[in-house]
């Protein structure tokens, strides 16, 4: 245990320093998705390719700390689906580069600003592609990371039944900046923990609409010590903290965006030699949402990866 309270000064500086105090992305979340990914950290030189599938579907209203009534939305459900595809190449033990392009499908359940009807719409398209630079130079066994990189405007965020803050991209340019580090409970590494800190920051915006700045941190813990035909099971256990402040612009709704939440994660990984598959469920325990917002009961991410 001496290894966790060795560390902790530099784990609450990751988890804390990266929060903002400015205007986030994705108004549906999804940035929560790309943290608690313990098994794209790299161990040394060579490549993998992973394709994840992630899955949201909002239906509860929800104002501040509590439930509220569906009356004070008028936006009823959005339900999606993330394909990502991606892949990560590290050059040698320190420096590498992950690029990921993810297509999403949304469906969108909401009033008719002119006739109050509930109308639904669907939509399937690329969304925004991100670019990011890896170093693990920070200590010899590649346990510390940061990444940093950009968030392009490939995705569709002119489609016109939907609102800006809910297309399938977000028009803006972002800036990417993360860390993360891994270690060992116990003396025999059966029993190890990792922290990840993700910031996505827009700088670069399209049509009136200023997404906020997005911050998703992760603290987890896995058991090593399972292995059942030569194929490694790995149970994990997160909780991670999803951050967003406003979004602004006369496109925007800023009285109804920004929230802070909370959410436990189990999941599990299971290791083919080259083969890794993880899977998790995302529960949330705590919600603060401006305004009156759509979320989710759970949000579910499965990944598969092969390293070459």
């Amino acid at each position: 245990m001496r290894n966790i309270f060795s560390i902790l000064p530099f784990l609450t500086f990751i988890l804390f320093s990266f929060i903002p105090s400015a205007a986030w992305a994705c108004a549906c979340g999804c940035g929560i998705f790309d943290v608690g990914t313990s098994s794209m950290f790299p161990s040394g030189q060579g490549g993998t390719v992973f394709a994840e599938y992630d899955f949201m579907d909002q239906n509860h209203n929800w104002s501040k700390s509590s439930k509220a009534s569906t009356d004070n939305n008028d936006d009823k459900r959005i339900r999606t689906s993330f394909i990502n595809t991606g892949a990560q190449y590290m050059f040698n033990r320190s420096w590498g580069i992950q690029i990921e392009l993810p297509y999403d499908h949304r469906y969108f359940k909401t009033t008719d600003d002119d006739t109050g009807d509930i109308v639904h719409f669907s939509h399937s398209a690329v969304g925004d592609m991100r670019i990011q630079g890896i170093y693990t130079g920070l200590s010899p066994d590649m346990s510390t990371g940061l990444t940093f990189g950009f968030k392009v405007p490939t995705g569709d965020w002119t489609y016109p039944n939907f609102d800006r803050d809910t297309e399938l991209g977000t028009g803006s340019t972002d800036a990417l900046l993360g860390a993360y580090h891994r270690g060992a409970i116990t003396s025999d590494n059966s029993f190890s923990y990792f922290i990840q800190d993700n910031l996505d920051q827009p700088f670069l915006t399209q049509g009136g609409y200023l997404p906020g700045t997005e911050n998703d941190a992760a603290l987890g813990a896995y058991y090593n010590g399972w292995s059942v035909a030569g194929v490694k099971i790995t149970p994990v256990a997160e909780i991670l903290n999803s951050y967003r402040s406003r979004d602004r612009g006369w496109a925007a709704h800023p009285t109804d965006s920004g929230y802070e939440r909370v959410l436990l994660s189990p999941g599990l990984e299971l290791d083919f030699k080259r083969v890794m598959v993880y899977a998790d469920v995302e529960f949330p325990v705590y919600q603060y949402m401006n305004g009156n917002q759509l979320v989710a009961s759970a949000l579910y991410k499965v990944s598969v990866s092969y390293m070459f």
